[in-house]
């Protein structure tokens, strides 16, 4: 194994492909989009729990050694090559009780943005494909901006599942492992948010080129029907514009930024305060 695994996490279309792209550039990192590997764990732990025919063969040392193993298998050829490993899964901020006894000193770096822009990016993606019916919605819900936004943004959807794991693991007891980074302020101020990362992570700084970051998944996301999901703009930079959101929607998702009432919660934060 590596001498640490950290992780990415948090909110979808809120910076973490970019986050991935810049860290990369350190050449003792390797960072990358979303990995199969909280997946992977999760269908072992499956087969190994209770209720499952071979369960008996199993305690906690064996299904601690075999997660261990995955990581293990699938970072083979990163394991020789880099000090530090960045996992990224929007699963992990609901697996901290389980990343604690695996990893011990790990941390993760949550990408959050309001959710009424994210709701707004999808949205975007969505109409730059006009003919590419995406796997994203199902037939039913891809019909309207209201039913594409509700299938997102529900406990279920792509959105909402990552922003309830999010606030789990916020007030959880492991609150003080994450850092939140907005993704406004990593846009505009790459440079600095990036010195705050890594005094986070507790690692020597790295002078990295913000005006040639390179990320993309073609392959991946055509195969998603969403092309340009995970395609990272050269230069780091903010682009504000209006909202393509009816106003009643946007106004329904823009106060779910539960990050923004730091009580109750050892988190650090990375993120504009509201006026």
């Amino acid at each position: 194994m590596p001498s640490k695994f950290h992780f990415i996490s948090g909110l979808p279309r809120s910076g973490s492909t970019l986050l991935a792209g810049i860290l990369k550039q350190n050449p003792r990192f390797h960072a990358a989009m979303s990995s199969p590997i909280s997946s992977l764990m999760q269908s072992n732990l499956e087969l190994m729990g209770a209720g499952h025919e071979f369960a008996n063969f199993f305690d906690d040392e064996r299904r601690i050694a075999i997660c261990h193993a995955l990581f293990s298998a699938y970072y083979q050829q990163q394991l020789c090559s880099t000090n530090v490993i960045f996992d990224t899964s929007r699963q992990w901020t609901a697996r901290l009780h389980q990343l604690a006894p695996l990893f011990g000193d790990f941390k993760v770096i949550c990408c959050v943005r309001n959710p009424a822009w994210i709701a707004d990016s999808f949205e975007g993606i969505y109409r730059r494909n006009p003919f590419e019916y995406s796997r994203m919605y199902s037939p039913a819900s891809r019909q309207t901006v209201y039913s594409r936004c509700e299938s997102m943004m529900n406990a279920a959807g792509t959105v909402g599942s990552a922003w309830t794991s999010l606030k789990e693991a916020y007030y959880g007891e492991y609150s003080d492992r994450l850092l939140l980074v907005d993704y406004e302020i990593l846009t505009q101020y790459p440079a600095k948010t990036l010195e705050l990362i890594y005094k986070f992570l507790g690692e020597p700084h790295y002078v990295h080129d913000f005006d040639n970051v390179e990320y993309e998944e073609n392959e991946f996301d055509q195969n998603l029907g969403a092309t340009g999901l995970h395609r990272v703009k050269r230069q780091v930079a903010f682009s504000p514009r209006r909202t393509i959101l009816p106003p009643d929607l946007f106004d329904k998702y823009q106060e779910m930024d539960f990050w923004q009432d730091s009580s109750g919660t050892a988190a650090n934060i990375i993120a504009p305060s509201k006026m």
